[in-house]
């Protein structure tokens, strides 16, 4: 897939950049929670300052109805200057006939300095790509960068629609992410195993049934072997289960590159009266309690496909792991990912966390920051943030 590069823009000195970046990321207290994001995308914006560009970061937070103070990004404005060690010129929007103050705001920056838009959902007509709303922010810059993967699969204003208004690149993140992704799906170094967990079976599915044509094994966790054990008639309890995917997840996982765990731990929502049950003939799980892990034989299990693996992809936790004893399984394979030969790429929502807790977020040759978008990504559907460049 060809994209191009800002490394392929011949001068952008004196220019005006505007550049789409994903800090949607978690507030606590008026503060920035986890910064995984936002340290992410820094490259690009150092490269462009360095270059001497005059800089529009360009984000949204949350999915604020309308203008939302618990959802403005002055928080972050004020982490980014820290990790930059630069101040960063934050610009209030508000209704499109007002944003000449906006333009006059952004006329103001000099060569290396940096600005950021209040949240641009504020904005009505953001998420609906609205023309207008791309030609403002358009009218804002010379080129367009996008650096957001993660919401490449949204069809925004912001994302694609202000793309066919400017010469439009990718930012050093989403290049990379998008190269190294489809590398590993078009030519990845074999046995090709993956890893899929998590709940919302229904975004899983479209993933096993296209990467059953490109990877040797797919290791299954979390809600899709739930629903698998609840469809060949185990009674299942509390556990999380997409019952309206029945034929779907017989269908596909009776494929033999397949691999469904062969045993689970069972207990409270909350991790008491914890068992091992076997996965290997019909379970009956107590009403009150879950299938939340998968146990210690399918660690032992899957542990011999990773070992053996050349290139490994993993989306989504094995088990509700933010619930102790329930996170035994995960952490498990994630620390053996981490001592592996193969090439690896992590992704999902949880990911980092896990990662993080495991300590081993720096032996990850990708950890993706896109959780739906990477799953759409695998799933061999087009983003909307992708193709908008390639045009």
């Amino acid at each position: 897939m060809y994209i191009r590069s800002i490394k392929e823009i011949k001068d952008v000195k004196g220019r005006r950049v505007l550049v789409r970046v994903d800090f949607n990321v978690p507030l606590e207290n008026g503060k920035v929670k986890d910064d995984f994001k936002i340290k992410k995308t820094l490259p690009t914006i150092q490269y462009l300052i360095k270059k001497g560009a005059k800089v529009i970061l360009v984000s949204h937070l949350g999915r604020p109805k309308g203008v939302d103070t618990k959802l403005s990004l002055q928080p972050v404005v004020e982490h980014l200057e820290k990790l930059l060690k630069q101040l960063v010129a934050f610009v209030k929007i508000g209704r499109l006939q007002d944003w000449k103050i906006v333009g006059r705001a952004i006329e103001k920056l000099k060569n290396g300095e940096l600005a950021m838009l209040e949240n641009i959902r504020f904005v009505k007509g953001e998420e609906d790509n609205d023309p207008n709303v791309a030609k403002a922010l358009a009218a804002l810059a010379d080129i367009f960068v996008s650096d957001c993967f993660a919401v490449a699969h949204r069809d925004a204003a912001s994302i694609t629609g202000v793309a066919k208004y400017l010469p439009h690149f990718a930012g050093l993140l989403l290049f990379e992410e998008v190269s190294v992704l489809s590398r590993a799906m078009e030519k990845p170094k074999r046995p090709l195993v993956v890893l899929l967990g998590g709940a919302k079976v229904e975004t899983k599915i479209p993933i096993v049934r296209h990467l059953l044509q490109k990877a040797d094994y797919i290791l299954v966790g979390g809600e899709i072997a739930n629903t698998y054990w609840w469809a060949k008639g185990s009674t299942v309890g509390q556990s999380l289960v997409g019952k309206d995917f029945k034929a779907d997840i017989l269908k596909y996982c009776k494929n033999k590159k397949v691999v469904l765990p062969v045993d689970c731990v069972v207990g409270a929502p909350q991790g008491g009266d914890v068992r091992v049950f076997s996965a290997l003939s019909p379970m009956a799980v107590p009403n009150d309690h879950g299938m939340y892990d998968i146990g210690p034989q399918t660690v032992e299990l899957f542990s011999t496909y990773l070992k053996k693996a050349g290139t490994i992809l993993w989306n989504g936790a094995m088990g509700k792991f933010e619930v102790r004893p329930y996170e035994k399984g995960t952490f498990a394979l994630m620390k053996l990912l981490g001592k592996t030969k193969a090439f690896s790429i992590v992704g999902g929502g949880e990911s980092v966390e896990i990662l993080k807790k495991c300590g081993i977020i720096n032996k990850i040759n990708l950890v993706s920051t896109g959780g739906g978008a990477m799953l759409e990504f695998l799933g061999g559907k087009k983003l909307p943030g992708i193709e908008a460049l390639k045009k």
